[in-house]
């Protein structure tokens, strides 16, 4: 008994850490993508643009080093929604209960405006996506919220001018989020995909109700997991985890 017991503890003591957040590469319907889940009922999923100086952060390489001077670490983070040329957001962005850009609902130019568009809203354990009108009728409190477009999936429904021949491809990332806001997917992929293969993914493979794009060629991503810190131009908001570093950082 004091053996199996034994047997049982040292099992466990090699056991490898769970991650804050499991990302993966995987191949859907003939495309390659990156994808990292996050349970926002446990994880610390936070937004990010400027430091405490108002400097936009614009790379992960800086956030990594502010969170490095409080004592934590970014396990994940991807860019987060459309920016202007100066970094700030386009529509609707809160940050730490904060609103630095009011919710837009018209129409306009670019993928932003081709409606419906959406709002990536994190609440107290739990995140969604939320279509833009549905969001301005429900008014949730987000600690963090984005807004960005189009949307991908609408409650179990690809956007209604995404077309399956479509010659339109880009690189492209977005999140989408269960019906009871715990699990959050993140993607990008990995070869230039179109608007229809891309929402395909969340909706037929990832089982995801809603899903929000967030942009196409500047898409980046950090996932220490897949040994990958994407550089280039600067971003505007991007969307994290943050979790303790450990000792031996």
């Amino acid at each position: 008994m004091i053996r199996r017991a034994a047997l049982l503890l040292a099992a466990l003591w090699a056991a490898p850490a769970a991650y804050a957040v499991e990302c993966s590469d995987a191949a859907y319907a003939g495309n390659r993508y990156s994808i990292c889940e996050v349970d926002a009922s446990k994880e610390q999923l936070r937004l990010f643009l400027k430091d405490g100086e108002g400097q936009v952060y614009g790379h992960f390489s800086s956030l990594k080093e502010a969170l490095a001077g409080e004592g934590k670490a970014l396990a994940f983070a991807t860019n987060a929604g459309m920016y202007h040329t100066n970094r700030s957001p386009v529509g609707l962005y809160i940050e730490e209960g904060g609103q630095a850009m009011r919710l837009v609902t018209n129409a306009g130019p670019g993928n932003f405006g081709l409606l419906p568009n959406g709002v990536f809203c994190i609440r107290k354990d739990r995140a969604d996506v939320f279509e833009t009108l549905a969001f301005q009728d429900l008014s949730p409190v987000c600690t963090h919220a984005t807004q960005s477009g189009p949307m991908l999936v609408i409650d179990g429904e690809l956007h209604p001018r995404f077309l399956p021949d479509s010659d339109s491809y880009y690189v492209r990332n977005g999140v989408g989020t269960s019906a009871d806001g715990n699990r959050v997917v993140f993607a990008i992929s990995r070869n230039a995909v179109t608007f229809h293969q891309f929402g395909s993914l969340f909706r037929d493979h990832l089982k995801l109700p809603n899903a929000l794009y967030f942009d196409g060629n500047i898409s980046r991503l950090h996932a220490p997991q897949l040994g990958r810190s994407d550089a280039g131009f600067m971003m505007g908001p991007v969307v994290g985890v943050v979790e303790e570093a450990s000792s031996d950082e």
